[in-house]
């Protein structure tokens, strides 16, 4: 029994791994510790009772009945004796807990927080897993059959993220569940046999064997090629791939933004688009209001350091009432219109084009969720690619003077406490305090800051931002005054949280310019954001536009939030035609229709000084002088090792010269001698002779390190050289220098090695053809080899190091668990 145990144990923790995914579901990590306690519960049980050798019948009835008692301690029903004992009253209470866990489910988006249901049907999945697993691997010794029990727990956040399952907790998982195989087998092994390495070495019970090790090896092989398998495999799943893709703010020719609502980037998936060079139709929408307004899909209300996020959404199923927006309204009005949108293939995202405020809804299914806080709809099972659905909707007319009248909203009031959050910025600070000195309502100071966003002030749209010495994106923008829809959407509602009034950014479409009656086409190029302020309860969130007219076709333009790059009207006498050089702003080429056009056909007008585009051949410039420098790099580092060796100390002295045969050679004049110590004369010679190699090395000479120091002198003088040149005496001098410096008592303390050098070198490349002589002087194949070598040095050391780790680290294998433990 103290095998079964240690088994036992082994099945419990692996239980607890194989939970890692739901990490995925839980804001929190408060599901891990309660599930952890249970499942501690259920092994200390099983222990128990296998230590008095119960049948396995009455260790599962155990199991389950420690279980019971540990959701009655942790899901208390309210009694003191409920806290301790399960009652009547507790199985009542876990049943409402199971109706709201459903509720939940179809309730909140994930990350879901910790509420009690979702808490208890949690605790009590992997605590009834934990029992499973038990039996399988300890009562009936089936410890394959548990990876299913197991595997049901991944199959919960696989259900929730339809298209990207996170790889990681699978892992974590599977290495739990490996645990639990070789644990197993090891004690089988020990039990019923002994294991040996095949040259005549028993093995101890916690070495590994070379046939399990191998075993071990393909077993995670697999686990690893299982999960990376789908990731790379088009059509497998739209998971991390596509999540990657859609997050870099490039553009893919699709508007997928792909993961949770939690966790899309709305801000990277707008802006790759709109730099896309591709248009692409998203959606068609049919509505019955004559001038509607822009259609939405996503809000980003969580204002950060590095800007607007959005937050996980929650709210109840599409397929029920929605909220009314007619109820309770005061002084807006308020119409009632009906949508229908047909989503084409290239829009794949969790959220569902929707005007504000709906209130009913056709062709989506219970899977589809309306947040009314967000107004939003959203899906954590499904997405939006190829939907078709209809949907009635209110849509709510302010006036200025309603807006004007709006009481302000008091500090301690929760919406305040919420979307005016902001980090840090003393400059945004100090220019909000500027824009809104002297108006007294809210609406007068949303203006004064709504106005501030105009070409009057320097501000123009353009595709592509510039950079800034601030650090902060914000205070960047508000200098560098040049940006498009999301710079203005975040940049007014930061400034407007700064005033002290709630504001967020909505992601949507705008009208577009392709209508065919009441049907809009809306294409990549419509996607935009905008400001959205909250005036109070009774008048709610209400959308200002920022961002220059011109630069968005299809925008729409209201009376409490109006074009304020418009020209002042000109009111003409009656009768009389315009005075010349105005036109009407409404028609003609430079009306907002001609703008549109010329948006969409990518010419962006401007208002002010013209764009100038920083200059390209700096960057090219730069690229090509790097690209020199790092191919110089090998040629600079072969010079710095000549010199190096030519640099060693040395004693002249004057001597008459001598050749090579011991005679004196009869030249006029005395000749410069080296003469040097001992030691320094070996490493004069080791030098010129590293030397000769390296440069035997760079012009393709055949060298080998087995000969002599003289057979290589001498078969580079049969081979590559000729007798009766003054480069065949020179590495015979070089060769008995060498082999001087190696065998004997004094090595040779005369002798010009660095000219006889040269005299080599010269002598090789008058040899050598055009390629090799370039090769030599730009890409030196001796330091390409040194370095090859250096890099195949430090990886066998590595291996090394690693495998003396590994070897220490055999004292804290798992397997020491069963070792040395008799049998039962």
């Amino acid at each position: 029994m103290i095998v079964n145990r240690g088994l036992g144990l082994v099945a419990a923790v692996a239980t607890v791994l194989a939970a890692a995914p739901l990490s995925a579901i839980f804001q929190r990590w408060t599901w891990l510790v309660q599930s952890a306690i249970a499942v501690a519960v259920v092994a200390g049980v099983a222990a128990l009772l296998r230590l008095v050798r119960v049948p396995l019948w009455g260790q599962v009835l155990g199991m389950f009945a420690g279980l019971l008692i540990a959701l009655t301690w942790m899901f208390p029903s309210g009694s003191e004796l409920a806290a301790v004992l399960p009652t009547p009253g507790t199985i009542a209470h876990f049943g409402e807990l199971l109706g709201g866990s459903v509720q939940d489910m179809r309730s909140y988006g994930v990350k879901v927080p910790d509420t009690d249901p979702l808490l208890f049907i949690t605790v009590l999945g992997v605590g009834g897993v934990a029992v499973v697993v038990d039996l399988l691997a300890v009562g009936l010794r089936r410890p394959a059959l548990a990876g299913l029990p197991m595997l049901a727990i991944y199959s919960v956040p696989v259900a929730v993220y339809v298209e990207s399952v996170p790889p990681v907790p699978f892992v974590i998982g599977a290495a739990g569940y490996l645990w639990l195989l070789v644990s197993d087998n090891i004690d089988r092994v020990r039990r019923f046999g002994r294991r040996f390495t095949g040259d005549g070495r028993d093995v101890d019970v916690w070495e590994a064997s070379p046939l399990a090790s191998a075993g071990r090896r393909l077993a995670v092989v697999g686990v690893v090629v299982a999960v990376l398998a789908p990731l790379a495999v088009p059509g497998m799943t739209g998971g991390l791939l596509d999540s990657l893709q859609s997050g870099n703010g490039n553009g893919n020719g699709r508007a997928g933004v792909g993961g949770s609502p939690g966790r899309v980037d709305l801000f990277a998936a707008l802006s790759g688009q709109l730099n896309h060079s591709e248009v692409a139709d998203l959606v068609k929408v049919t509505t019955t209001e004559t001038n509607p307004f822009y259609l939405r899909f996503g809000v980003a209300d969580e204002l950060r350091p590095n800007g607007f996020h959005v937050r996980n959404p929650s709210g109840r199923v599409v397929t029920r009432d929605l909220p009314d927006p007619t109820d309770g309204a005061t002084g807006v009005r308020q119409e009632r219109y009906r949508a229908t949108v047909e989503v084409t293939r290239d829009l794949n995202m969790p959220l569902m084009p929707v005007y504000a405020e709906p209130v009913r809804t056709d062709g989506l299914n219970g899977n589809w969720q309306y947040d009314p806080k967000l107004q939003i709809v959203f899906s954590n099972r499904e997405n939006s690619r190829g939907k078709r659905y209809e949907f009635d909707y209110v849509r709510s007319l302010y006036t200025p003077e309603l807006l004007r009248r709006a009481p302000s909203l008091s500090a301690a009031d929760q919406v305040v406490q919420q979307f005016t959050g902001r980090p840090p910025a003393p400059e945004v600070d100090a220019l909000v305090a500027e824009l809104i000195d002297g108006r007294d309502t809210d609406y007068d100071r949303v203006r004064a800051i709504y106005d501030h966003f105009s070409a009057r002030n320097g501000f123009r749209y353009s595709l592509s931002t510039e950079g800034g010495t601030s650090g902060r994106d914000i205070v960047d923008f508000l200098n560098n005054k040049a940006g498009y829809c999301q710079q203005y959407a975040a940049a007014m509602a930061w400034l407007v949280r700064a005033a002290g009034i709630p504001a967020r950014v909505a992601f949507g479409f705008t009208n577009g310019t392709s209508k065919d009656g009441n049907t809009y086409v809306l294409t990549n190029r419509n996607l935009h954001a905008w400001t959205e302020v909250y005036f109070g309860e009774n008048i709610g969130w209400v959308p200002f536009d920022a961002t220059p007219a011109y630069g968005v076709p299809g925008n729409t333009r209201s009376d409490w939030a109006p074009d304020n790059d418009a020209p002042d009207p000109v009111t003409p006498s009656a009768g009389s035609p315009a005075a010349p050089g105005e036109t009407d702003p409404s028609a003609g080429p430079s009306g907002p229709d001609e703008a549109n056009r010329n948006v969409d056909e990518g010419e962006v007008p401007t208002t002010g000084a013209a764009t100038e585009q920083a200059p390209v051949w700096p960057w090219w410039l730069a690229a090509g002088l790097t690209l020199l420098v790092l191919l110089a790099v090998p040629a600079l580092r072969r010079m710095a090792l000549r010199r190096r060796r030519g640099a060693a100390p040395t004693v002249a002295s004057v001597a008459p010269a001598v050749d090579a045969a011991g005679g004196a050679s009869g030249a006029a004049g005395p000749l410069v001698v080296v003469e040097a110590d001992a030691d320094t004369a070996r490493a004069r010679a080791h030098a010129a002779w590293d030397e000769l190699l390296d440069t035997l090395v760079d012009f393709r000479v055949r060298v080998d390190r087995t000969e002599t120091p003289r057979a290589t002198a001498d078969r580079l003088v049969r081979e590559s050289l000729t007798e009766d040149e003054p480069a065949a005496t020179a590495v015979r001098l070089l060769g008995r220098a060498e082999e001087r410096a190696r065998y004997a008592r004094d090595p040779l303390v005369g002798g010009e090695l660095h000219p006889a050098l040269g005299a080599v070198r010269h002598a090789l490349g008058a040899r050598a053809d055009r390629r090799t002589r370039l090769v030599a002087a730009t890409l030196p194949p001796s330091v390409l080899l040194r370095w090859r070598t250096a890099v195949t040095d430090a990886s066998s050391r590595l291996v090394a190091a690693t495998g003396r780790t590994r070897t220490r680290m055999l004292r804290w294998n798992p397997r020491r668990l069963l070792a040395g433990r008799p049998a039962r």
